[in-house]
């Protein structure tokens, strides 16, 4: 285990690949919501801008809190830990409270107060991974040991994963559980028990699968989406409709059809839909290329990171934007059942866009500490 270096150590320059790909996502993500909703907001709000507004609120506030986070030592996060824990529940929790959770297509992921919103799973990506993190390297920690080494993190993970699951957000709470496996895997958890783990959680997975009727739907429409064009086979019928037309170059910026109240919510989860018809196949395959960068130097950092603690947090971040960008291109082009995730730093939302930018932030600062000069 790598000595954690001293505080007097001379910080050097952040990674600014990883600062300037997450701004070059985010103002695609501006243009791209301001494209796939001026139509629909126009109509249904008054408002061609309503959208591209908020986005660009939250935009703003998540640079803030990703330069903040940057500039603040990643090791204070492990002495801030118990406290994050706490708000962490009590959010999850406030949740189910009738006139402070907010629900929306019959699911409670909100809490509002005021004017404000905030969706309290988002905040549990970063508060998992730094608990991994902080617990998984520790002195003397025997992974050969699964009670007290790996259990611990998958046991909190796991209290999330239930009070995310019954909002209900399977997505999100499969998003916990691989991030925290990441990490998990990160931290050298042996490969005997790790398999254990993984043949453990098959069924638990395909129960929650099966365990409401619109996810039993999901899953026979990702086999036949045909099956039910109307139904349950709607939304990736329409994504199809979206993707086929846009070819190579695109039908041009802005000149999406499926937008016009085919594909429903085009600005949320189905935008990288709009992203290949509006831009096309060289459009799409650029914005998994700046994913792949993005990710590339989040790896980076961890492989480079000057301790354990910061390895095991860089990759825990890192994951949180390749298991989130993996799941949403995978739904959106019928690779994988529809689950809501969304599009990282492109799709409409603020939680997850501030949350996220933070958490870059903090990769960040891991990088000014890194073991290499370049």
């Amino acid at each position: 285990m790598r000595a954690r270096p001293t505080e007097r150590e001379m910080r050097k320059q952040p990674d600014f690949a990883i600062f300037f790909t997450v701004l070059i996502l985010a103002g695609f993500g501006l243009i791209m919501v301001f494209s796939a909703s001026y139509i629909t907001s126009l109509e249904s709000r008054g408002d061609a801008f309503f959208f591209l507004r908020r986005q660009a609120f939250w935009v703003l506030l998540g640079l803030g809190g990703m330069i903040l986070a940057a500039n603040f030592s990643y090791w204070k996060w492990r002495k801030l830990l118990p406290m994050l824990m706490v708000v962490n529940f009590l959010l999850l929790l406030m949740v189910f409270i009738p006139g402070l959770g907010i629900e929306i297509n019959e699911a409670t992921r909100w809490i509002g107060i005021g004017g404000f919103t905030l969706q309290p799973s988002e905040l549990s990506k970063l508060v998992v991974v730094v608990f991994a993190a902080a617990f998984l390297s520790k002195k003397n920690l025997n992974m050969e040991n699964f009670w007290q080494s790996s259990f611990i993190p998958l046991a909190f993970m796991g209290i999330s994963f239930f009070l995310v699951f019954l909002q209900p957000d399977l997505g999100t709470a499969l998003a916990l559980a691989a991030v925290t496996g990441i990490v998990t895997f990160t931290a050298g958890i042996p490969f005997k028990q790790l398999f254990s783990l993984i043949l453990a959680a098959l069924p638990v997975v395909a129960y929650l699968a099966i365990s409401a009727p619109y996810r039993m739907q999901r899953l026979f429409s990702f086999v036949n989406p045909w099956a039910d064009p109307l139904g349950a086979g709607y939304h990736i019928i329409q994504s199809f409709y979206a993707l086929g037309p846009g070819g190579l170059f695109g039908v041009g910026l802005g000149r999406s059809r499926q937008k016009l109240y085919y594909l429903p919510e085009p600005q949320n989860d189905f935008i990288f839909a709009i992203i290949g018809e509006e831009l096309g196949f060289l459009g799409a395959v650029t914005i998994m290329l700046l994913f792949f960068i993005l990710i590339w130097r989040g790896f980076k950092t961890a492989l480079t990171a000057p301790d354990t603690f910061g390895s095991l947090l860089a990759a825990g971040l890192t994951s949180i934007v390749a298991v989130q960008v993996i799941i949403n291109i995978g739904v959106v082009t019928g690779s994988i059942p529809i689950t809501g995730i969304n599009l990282p730093f492109i799709s409409a939302g603020g939680s997850s866009l501030f949350f996220t930018m933070c958490a870059m932030g903090i990769l960040m600062n891991i990088s000014r500490y890194n073991r290499l000069t370049s």
